[in-house]
């Protein structure tokens, strides 16, 4: 069954999966696929109560979600820039107030060090050469200084907390209660985790596996946290056990890039390095807020600046970190006097373009850039468009070149929100261009068309002949720090032959060859019964999934859930019949095995390949590593039925980077060339122009512009992250880029649709969300006026996840569609609503951007 579609997508025009050429041993990155016959909600089921039909106000459903209370919400004066002091200032007092002084110096000197650790945070690289003192970024600092912390959680804690008293919390304070420190259990029924041996635990998950009638009855799931060595470890005893379930983050932020960059480019990652960022002329970023998700991006922003290049910014909403920002790292300046003059100052312009682009519409501003620059080659002018390159390396120009001539001009400003003008502006930069770079995020990819989106911009390259040149190319700008080395390592449900009979060959065993489940399918299962056993690697999964309140009805129906994590989230509240939670080593922390001191390696958005050893002493003697837990779990649970050296590997991670050696193409002699090479880059084939696509060429693809067709009291609701959070991890209630302190319960609108629809700063209302007849709610949001694009809404989540339903996907990635939530507003409890200054509502609207009528 395929995913439902929205008007327009039925006429995309792509290469099936089955063409696309995957793992081959010169370009083995084509681990995303069209994903067909995909399970849906209920299949098989006709018992089950549908997601609608849920009780929203039940234990369950209440639990699952953040606290309604508005805190101690208000409105500030929002930087002007990003970066600078503000960023020294709360890098040093996150710093010193989870770690200490010492220990964060310690800390801080280590991050994305060769010799170091690499940060836990985002996926953005590390420089190959002249790597700074301080490498990191405020962000980067307060997630080592959260997982550093000297707090613990310990039995003593369960013991005064019941569960349900835990849900009553905010992710937030769970968040801030400290490390774990010991293996705990819920039993059934049972209000109160309590203490387990690693033993116990060991024989209950392996109990409840080898009880399944199936093994795809279990499904194994695996954060970005989790680096290469566990990562490839957990796909190996999946497969060995006999399931292909293997859902991943991935799923939910990038899958659409993936699968839109192996149908043209034959490439499932970014083609561009950061050496093309510094050489290049011209960088758009669309669907980006680097300030926050990925802040080292903006020193490689600001050398791109300093080299000539130009910037176009494009995004709903207009992100103070792509206007200006102040460098704090005195090693960027060549003389070290100007460091002071620049943080008292106002910041470097980055944006030299600013398109205040509608939510969802990125496919039609593509389409407009595109027309002009075709009605510039039409009318004989000097045009950008690469014939020479089109001719010999792609396929489907005449097909895109034919939409886009049939496209009006009416249809595109209509719905990109972008006038003729402003596009002509961005196409007379993109003609001025010889090398141009587009760099992108989950702006564009968590969207129903999010793989046309990305598709898009493949076309907007390749017509220039943007692919395969130095100072050139695509970056998919990914979130979380080894989100791109799980899925090199195996990590994935729908593995091509080739892989398996490699796996298959080096461990002497049959893998399975049917498709496992993503996470949207996953969650579907357990709802309906299917999946009883969910064991997590790292992260915080219910508070990352789309629809809580089906995610958690579906979570519940387990019998068994395991998280290993390092702190506690609302994921170990949420849980199966009976719950374990597995305390893991952080990023941060010496991991001492048998053989010695043991180090891992991490894959950067870029294809790097980079060492990362801990070398603070364990938060607790009784944490595992991630590779110690997989491996007594395997060996615990397949016995005999496997002739893997399971505790070997854990022993010795060095015989797990041999095995992966001889496994994934790109890592021959793994373990000899990280001590004389100290990182390396995995092969990118479509960087030398070789497309291992079914043609051979890139493939300029044909997208319908999306259809909303919005209601007059309709808005189109993207979910954001705040300043002070790293994906569901919160690490404080303030957002400075943005102006909002003490709270996180606020709905961003632009004062002209607040106007026509006669709302007010600062009242309460309920977000309602509409798909397909069925509504969800998220009571009690304060709203705040704010320069975003006409007819479309922000709000942070997780607390607006509730409004994601579980069947609005992404057509052929099947990744949830949480960038794209058709609301309506209903006042809530007006003796509630909270006074915001107008003056400084009027200063954070008047914020300088670089925009054009």
């Amino acid at each position: 069954m395929k995913a439902p579609q929205v008007k327009g997508e039925e006429a995309m025009k792509t290469s099936d999966s089955s063409d696309v050429i995957q793992g081959d041993q010169h370009c083995r990155d084509g681990h995303y696929r069209t994903k067909l016959d995909l399970r849906t909600k209920t299949e098989g089921n006709t018992d089950a109560a549908t997601a609608v039909q849920l009780d929203p106000n039940d234990s369950t459903s209440l639990q699952a979600q953040n606290p309604t209370d508005l805190g101690n919400l208000r409105i500030g004066r929002a930087s002007e820039e990003a970066a600078g002091i503000p960023a020294i200032w709360n890098t040093m007092l996150y710093g010193i107030g989870e770690m200490g002084p010492v220990r964060s110096t310690e800390a801080f000197l280590k991050i994305n060090q060769v010799t170091g650790f690499d940060c836990q945070s985002c996926a953005w690289p590390s420089p190959d050469k002249k790597r700074k003192i301080f490498e990191f970024c405020e962000n980067g600092a307060k997630a080592v200084s959260d997982e550093s912390t000297k707090k613990r959680i310990g039995a003593e804690f369960f013991a005064k907390y019941s569960i349900a008293e835990l849900a009553a919390k905010s992710d937030y304070w769970l968040n801030q209660q400290g490390r774990l420190t010991s293996p705990m259990v819920r039993h059934a029924n049972a209000t109160h985790y309590q203490p387990i041996s690693w033993a116990d635990a060991f024989a209950m998950i392996a109990q409840e596996l080898n009880g399944l009638d199936s093994p795809n009855q279990a499904s194994f799931y695996t954060s970005g946290k989790t680096t290469n060595e566990p990562a490839f470890l957990l796909q190996l005893f999946a497969r060995q056990f006999g399931t292909n379930n293997l859902p991943d983050c991935s799923n939910m932020c990038h899958e659409s890039s993936g699968v839109a960059m192996v149908e043209t480019l034959g490439v499932g990652k970014g083609t561009a390095t950061l050496e093309d960022m510094e050489s290049t002329e011209l960088i758009f970023i669309f669907g980006n807020n680097p300030g926050t998700n990925h802040p080292r991006m903006l020193t490689s922003l600001q050398k791109a600046k300093d080299h000539g290049a130009k910037i176009i910014a494009v995004n709903p909403l207009p992100e103070v970190s792509l206007m200006r920002v102040t460098n704090p790292n005195p090693q960027d300046y060549s003389n070290p006097l100007q460091l002071p003059f620049a943080l008292l100052g106002k910041g470097q312009a980055l944006a030299d373009l600013y398109l205040p682009v509608r939510v969802n519409g990125d496919v039609a501003a593509i389409k407009g850039i595109l027309k002009d620059l075709f009605e510039r080659e039409r009318a004989g002018r000097i045009s950008p468009i690469d014939r020479e390159f089109i001719q010999t390396f792609t396929e489907g120009f005449e097909a895109l070149l034919a939409d886009v001539e049939t496209t009006s001009w009416e249809e595109i400003e209509e719905n990109s929100g972008l006038s003729r003008n402003q596009l002509r502006v961005a196409a007379d930069m993109y003609a001025a261009s010889k090398k141009t770079i587009i760099a992108w995020c989950l702006g564009v990819t968590q969207h129903r068309n999010g793989v046309d989106n990305v598709s898009m911009i493949v076309n907007l390259l390749l017509v220039g002949g943007h692919i395969g040149r130095p100072g050139a190319g695509t970056v998919c700008v990914r979130g979380h720090s080894n989100v791109q080395g799980d899925r090199t390592m195996g990590v994935w449900e729908r593995p091509p032959k080739a892989f398996l009979d490699v796996l298959g060959k080096e461990f002497n065993f049959e893998p399975p060859r049917k498709s496992g489940y993503d996470t949207v399918e996953t969650l579907h299962a357990m709802f309906d019964g299917d999946v009883k056993v969910f064991f997590a690697i790292s992260g915080n999964f219910l508070s990352n999934v789309p629809d809580t309140v089906y995610s958690a009805h579906a979570m519940r129906r387990c019998k068994l859930t395991a998280h290993v994590s390092t702190k506690l989230n609302r994921s170990h509240l949420i849980t199966g019949e009976r719950a374990l939670i597995l305390p893991c080593l952080g990023r941060t922390e010496e991991d001492m095995q048998k053989t010695g001191k043991q180090f891992v390696t991490i894959e950067d958005s870029m294809g790097i390949i980079n060492p990362s050893e801990g070398f603070f002493p364990p938060a607790s003697p009784e944490l595992m590593s991630d590779v110690a837990i997989i491996a007594n779990l395997a060996q615990a649970t397949l016995g005999s039925r496997t002739t893997t050296n399971w505790l070997g590997f854990a022993a010795d991670y060095n015989l797990i980077r041999d095995a992966i050696s001889r496994v994934i193409p790109g890592f021959e002699n793994f373990n000899a060339r990280l001590p004389k090479e100290k990182f390396f880059y995995l092969p990118n084939a479509a960087r030398q122009r070789n497309f291992k696509t079914s043609s051979g060429k890139a493939k300029l693809s044909v997208c319908p512009i999306p259809k909303h067709d919005l209601q007059p009291d309709e808005f189109l609701l993207t979910t954001i992250r705040s300043h002070d959070q790293f994906n569901s991890t919160i690490y404080g209630l303030n957002d400075r880029y943005r102006g909002v302190f003490g709270g996180r319960r606020v709905l961003f609108l632009n004062p002209l649709d607040m106007e026509a629809t006669n709302l007010e700063a600062g009242q309460i209302v309920d977000i309602y969300s509409h798909f397909e007849g069925e509504v969800r709610k998220a009571p009690r949001f304060a709203i705040v006026p704010y320069a975003i694009a006409r007819r479309s809404a922000a709000a942070y989540y997780p607390e607006t996840n509730v409004l994601i339903p579980i069947c609005s996907v992404a057509a052929k990635s099947n990744q949830p569609a949480a960038k794209s939530i058709r609301i309506t507003l209903t006042p809530a409890d007006p003796k509630a609503a909270l006074h915001f200054p107008k003056a400084d509502l009027a200063r954070n609207l008047g914020r300088a951007a670089p925009r054009v009528p």
